[in-house]
């Protein structure tokens, strides 16, 4: 599969965007991409393997921008998990009102839920990187716990910005409160009892 940046791929993610938000994604089909963008029958396969891959490669080429920079610049041993939060959901709370940020939401939502082993290659869209800031942040926090806690954040944010009708202010915080209480809760080792140690 080629990762070039050719005008024929450009043209391949505009017109699956332009016909994903008029049509729906299950029912356009490649060879609609195809013909849509001008391209051989085979360009998408060509330069991006299949319908699904395309859409991952659209959806990171237009939301990774919305946070890259910020998440960039958080200094891990001094922002808080509430920080963190804010800098993911801000752009949400942004793009949900306008009819291509609501489908970018409406198809991370669905490839996040349907399709857990997605073909993502944006460092953002990985969530070892988002389980490595947590860490950093929660005492006695463990990698794998994190990228636990971060799954199930993410689908929870993903599901309430993904509906139909748009967040209200009001349901915004609601939701940012209860995750940074999820992702910020300190790790307790739990209490283990040894049924030997017990004395009869």
């Amino acid at each position: 599969m080629s990762v070039s940046t050719s005008p024929t791929r450009e043209q391949l993610l505009r017109t699956a965007e332009r016909l994903f938000l008029t049509d729906g994604y299950d029912a356009v089909s490649v060879r609609a991409i195809c013909a849509g963008a001008g391209a051989n029958p085979a360009a998408v396969h060509y330069h991006f393997g299949s319908k699904d891959q395309l859409a991952t490669a659209l959806l990171e080429a237009r939301l990774t921008p919305l946070w890259a920079d910020q998440l960039m610049s958080i200094d891990t041993s001094r922002a808080s998990v509430a920080a963190l939060v804010d800098v993911v959901i801000s752009p949400f709370v942004e793009i949900q009102h306008d009819p291509a940020g609501h489908l970018h939401l409406q198809l991370l939502a669905r490839f996040v839920h349907a399709n857990p082993e997605a073909p993502w290659h944006g460092a953002w869209f990985d969530l070892d990187r988002w389980a490595d800031m947590l860490v950093a942040m929660v005492g006695a926090l463990g990698h794998d716990q994190a990228r636990r806690r971060w799954a199930l954040a993410f689908e929870l944010i993903l599901s309430r910005f993904s509906a139909e009708r748009p967040l209200s202010d009001d349901a915004v915080t609601s939701l940012t409160e209860f995750v940074v209480a999820g992702l910020g809760q300190p790790c307790t080792p739990a209490t283990v009892t040894n049924p030997a140690a017990v004395s009869s």
